[in-house]
C-alpha cells in the first residue's frame, strides 16, 4: 500500500512519503554540509515523518480530503521518528519531535517519547516504515564533529543548527509540492564576486570626480584597507570607524570581497534599529540596482514587506522579499538585532529556519555597541562558537568599540583590526568640539535658550518625556520632534522635512531621544546632548558637522535639572560616562575614553542577566527563547489612524478591518499597518483601555482612539521614561 506524506496538490497530485522523506534528507544534508554534518542532517530528514506510515495517519490524510475543517488535527507523526534517532543519535532527535511545534527540554522531550500508551503505534509505523523503505539509514555510522563533543554549549549550539536545517528543509519540500510558483521565485544566482565588482564600479565613479578633501581622502583610505582585510582568513575582525568616515560602504566592500576569496555564501548586516535597515537597505540598492527580476538585498524586519495579497498577485519582486526572510535565502541580507538573536536562540521552527543561513557568511554587526549587556555572554558565546567551527567571520563594526574582550566567553577569540592604527582616522576625521557642562545642571529653559541662539540646532535627551518637556520649554512653533511617540511614518516624514529645511538653508530645531542618533544621516552645526551612556554621546556627536562643511561643530553635553533615567542598565551606564568624562583632558572621540568607559560597564553589569547559559547548558530549547528578549519590557502595538494625508488614513481604516475580520489576511495586514504602529508598555496599556484610549483588536495590538498631535505623536498622561 502506497503511504503519502501530504495530501494532493492543486494539480490533483499527492505527496509520496518516500519522496518527501528522501528530498527532504537531500536538502537537510546540503544545507548542513556548510559545518560538517550533512550525513547527521540527511538522517533526521529521512527519519523526520516516519510516524506518517501508520494507517491511522493515511487514515487522516483521507479524512481530510473529504473534510477540510479536520486538517491539522491529526494524529502525532513525530514520535516514530523521534524514538528511531534517540536510539541512533540521542539528543538530536529533540530536533524531529520538534519539527513543527519546537523543540523543549530533555525532560520535557523524554516523558514525551516515552509515554506507554503510544508505544505500540510507534513500533506499527516503524515496522511499516522498514519494509516501503529500502534504506533507513540504520547501518551507517553517524559521528558527530569533535567540537560538537567539546562543551555543552557547542552541542547545544550544534543542535540549533541541524534542527534549522531540517524545519527549512522539510518547509521547502512541502512547499515545492503544493506551490511550483513560489518554489521558482525562491533563492538568488548572484555570486558575492559579482557583487564586489559592481560595488567597486560604484566606488570609482562615486569617487572620480569628489574633491579632494580630508574627509574623502580618509573615507578612501578606510575603503582601500577593508579590501586588503579581506584576504585574511575566515574569523573575527573589528572595524572601528569614526562617524562619517563611510562605514557601510566599506563594511560591504571587506564582506564581498572576503566572501569572494573564501567561498562564504552570503553577507548578513545587522542593526540595532528598523530605521538603520532603511537606510542601509537604500544604500544597497542604490549599489546593486533594484531589478524585479534579480533581486539582491532582502530587508527583513517587522515593517518590511507591506504590500498584500495572495502569491500569484504580488509582484515578483516583493513575493521573492517574503520568501526570502524566511530562511534568508538571499546574497546579502540587512536585518535587526533583534531580528538576528532572538532568531539564533529561538525554539520554534518558523524563526528557526533561517540559522543554519549563518553558516559560511560575513556577519556584520553595525552599531555593536548597542547590543544588550544583559545578554552579551550569550550573544557572543554564540558568535566566538560560529567563528570556530561553523567557518564564519563576524564583523564588530562601531566608532565607539565595546571592550567585549572583558567577557571572559569572548576573550579566548583575538580580534583583528581591519583598520590598522585607527586611532588615526579619529583624530583626521574630528569635526567636532565637546562642550562639557557637567558642573552645574541646566533647566529645560537654559537649553531652549541655547537652542533658540542658533537657527539650525538639535538636542537630544534620555526619554521621551524630557522630550516633550524641552519642546514646551523652546515655544517655537516650527520646532520638530522626534522619538518613539511618532508613528513610524511620521519619523521618515520629520527626517525627510529635517533634510528638506538643511538643503535650503531654512532654521529647523529638532529636539529627539536616542531614536536619532545611530544611522540616521543628519548634520546639524549644533548638538545639545543630555549627559547619557558615552556610546550615546558619541553616536549624537555623529550629527554634528557630520559632512565636515564647518571648520568645527559644537557638542555640547549637559546635565538635564529635570531630567530623567530609564532605570537599570541605562543608569549605570550614565554614572560611568560621567566619571570617565571627568577625568582630565577627557575626549569622548579618543578610542580609549570609550575602552575605558566599556570595561568599568561590562565590569558592573550581568552580561548574563537571565543565566541563559545555564538553560543552554541543559539543553532547555524553550525556556531560553522565552527568556531570551532583546527588548526588556513587554509591549503593546496601538494603530494610529489620525496621521497622513487621508488616502493614508482611509488605507489604516481598511487594513484594520481586515485585522478584525482576522483568517488568511492576518499577517500581510500586520505587515500594512507597521509604519503606522506606535508602542506603548503593556502595563500602560491595560490603563490606556480603562480609560477607554484603546480598543484591542487582536492579542498585542489596539486602536488607538486617544489624540495623536502632528508634532508631539501619541499624547496620554504618563508617558513612560523609556529611551526612544
Amino acid at each position: 500500500m502506497v503511504a503519502y506524506a501530504h495530501s494532493a496538490n492543486p494539480a490533483g497530485e499527492w505527496h509520496l512519503l518516500e519522496d518527501h522523506l528522501r528530498d527532504t534528507a537531500q536538502r537537510a544534508a546540503g544545507f548542513a554540509g556548510a559545518f560538517g554534518a550533512a550525513e547527521l542532517a540527511r538522517c533526521l530528514g529521512l527519519w523526520h515523518d516516519l510516524g506518517k506510515f501508520h494507517p491511522d495517519w493515511q487514515q487522516y490524510l483521507l479524512s481530510c480530503e473529504r473534510d477540510p475543517k479536520l486538517r491539522g488535527h491529526g494524529p502525532d507523526h513525530k514520535r516514530a521518528g523521534s524514538r528511531f534517532a534517540m536510539e541512533r543519535l540521542g539528543l538530536p532527535a529533540m530536533a524531529i519531535q520538534g519539527h513543527h511545534a519546537g523543540m523543549k527540554s530533555p525532560t520535557t522531550f523524554e516523558a514525551w517519547l516515552n509515554d506507554p500508551q503510544t508505544l505500540a503505534a510507534v513500533d506499527q509505523a516503524l515496522r511499516r516504515a522498514r519494509a516501503e523503505l529500502l534504506e533507513l539509514g540504520e547501518q551507517t555510522e553517524l559521528a558527530f564533529p569533535a567540537f560538537a563533543q567539546r562543551r555543552a554549549l557547542a552541542g547545544e549550539l550544534f543542535l540549533r543548527m541541524l534542527f534549522s536545517c531540517l524545519v527549512d528543509a522539510d518547509f521547502l519540500d512541502t512547499e515545492r509540492h503544493f506551490n511550483e510558483t513560489k518554489a521558482e521565485v525562491r533563492g538568488a544566482d548572484v555570486a558575492p564576486g559579482a557583487l564586489f565588482e559592481q560595488l567597486q564600479g560604484d566606488q570609482g565613479r562615486r569617487f572620480a570626480g569628489a574633491p579632494g578633501t580630508a574627509l574623502n581622502r580618509a573615507r578612501q583610505e578606510i575603503y582601500d584597507h577593508c579590501l586588503e582585510a579581506a584576504a585574511q582568513p575566515p574569523g573575527l575582525f573589528r572595524l572601528a570607524v569614526p562617524t562619517g568616515g563611510g562605514k557601510t560602504r566599506s563594511g560591504m566592500a571587506f564582506a564581498l570581497r572576503h566572501a569572494a576569496l573564501h567561498g562564504l555564501e552570503r553577507v548578513i548586516v545587522a542593526v540595532p534599529f528598523i530605521t538603520i535597515t532603511e537606510q542601509t537597505s537604500t544604500v544597497y540598492r542604490e549599489i546593486f540596482g533594484d531589478d524585479a527580476e534579480r533581486p539582491v538585498v532582502l530587508e527583513h524586519h517587522s515593517g518590511a514587506l507591506r504590500q498584500t495579497g495572495e502569491a500569484d498577485a504580488v509582484p515578483r519582486a516583493e513575493l521573492w522579499s517574503r520568501l526570502s526572510s524566511e530562511n534568508w535565502d538571499a546574497p546579502i541580507v540587512v536585518t535587526t538585532t533583534v531580528q538576528l538573536f532572538e532568531s539564533l536562540f529561538a525554539a520554534g521552527p518558523r524563526a528557526c529556519r533561517k540559522v543554519h543561513r549563518l553558516a559560511k557568511s560575513v556577519i556584520v554587526l553595525d552599531e555593536a555597541q548597542s547590543l544588550p549587556p544583559g545578554l552579551l555572554t550569550p550573544i557572543l558565546d554564540a558568535l566566538q562558537e560560529l567563528c570556530a567551527n561553523y567557518g564564519t567571520t563576524v564583523v564588530v563594526s562601531t566608532a565607539t568599540q565595546p571592550a567585549f574582550e572583558t567577557i571572559p566567553v569572548f576573550r579566548a577569540m583575538q580580534a583583528r583590526e581591519i583598520v590598522p592604527q585607527p586611532e588615526r582616522h579619529f583624530s583626521t576625521l574630528k569635526r567636532v568640539k565637546y562642550d562639557l557642562r557637567l558642573d552645574e545642571a541646566l533647566s529645560w529653559d537654559d537649553v531652549a535658550v541655547l537652542m533658540r541662539a542658533e537657527p539650525r540646532a538639535l538636542a537630544v535627551v534620555n526619554t521621551k518625556r524630557d522630550a516633550l518637556a524641552l519642546l514646551d520649554a523652546l515655544h517655537d512653533p516650527e520646532a520638530l520632534h522626534l522619538s518613539t511617540l511618532l508613528c513610524g511614518a511620521h519619523r521618515r516624514a520629520v527626517i525627510e522635512e529635517v533634510k528638506r529645511r538643511q538643503a535650503a538653508g531654512e532654521p529647523c530645531r529638532l529636539v529627539a531621544t536616542q531614536v536619532v542618533e545611530a544611522g540616521v544621516d543628519l548634520d546639524f552645526p549644533l548638538v545639545l546632548r543630555a549627559l547619557g551612556p558615552l556610546d550615546a554621546i558619541v553616536q549624537a556627536a555623529g550629527r554634528c558637522n557630520r559632512e565636515g562643511h564647518l571648520a568645527e561643530g559644537r557638542v555640547i553635553v549637559f546635565r538635564p535639572a529635570e531630567g530623567g533615567l530609564p532605570p537599570g542598565p541605562y543608569t549605570t551606564a550614565t554614572e560611568i560616562s560621567q566619571a570617565v568624562l571627568a577625568t582630565p583632558d577627557a575626549d569622548p572621540d579618543d578610542p580609549r575614553a570609550p575602552q575605558a568607559y566599556f570595561r568599568e560597564l561590562f565590569r558592573r553589569l550581568n552580561t548574563d542577566r537571565e543565566a541563559i547559559q545555564k538553560l543552554r547548558d541543559g539543553f532547555d530549547f524553550d525556556e531560553v527563547a522565552r527568556r531570551f528578549r532583546m527588548i526588556d519590557e513587554s509591549t503593546f502595538s496601538v494603530v494610529i489612524d489620525k496621521y497622513g494625508s487621508p488616502n493614508a488614513r482611509r488605507e489604516v481604516q481598511r487594513e484594520l478591518a481586515r485585522l478584525r475580520r482576522g483568517g488568511a489576511g492576518l499577517r500581510q495586514a500586520l505587515r500594512a499597518l507597521q509604519p503606522f504602529l506606535v508602542s506603548v508598555r503593556e502595563r500602560d496599556a491595560k490603563r490606556y483601555e480603562r480609560e477607554g484610549l484603546i480598543v484591542p483588536v487582536i492579542e498585542g495590538v489596539g486602536e488607538w482612539l486617544g489624540r495623536y498631535d502632528e508634532t508631539r505623536g501619541l499624547e496620554a498622561a504618563g508617558v513612560d521614561l523609556l529611551v526612544g
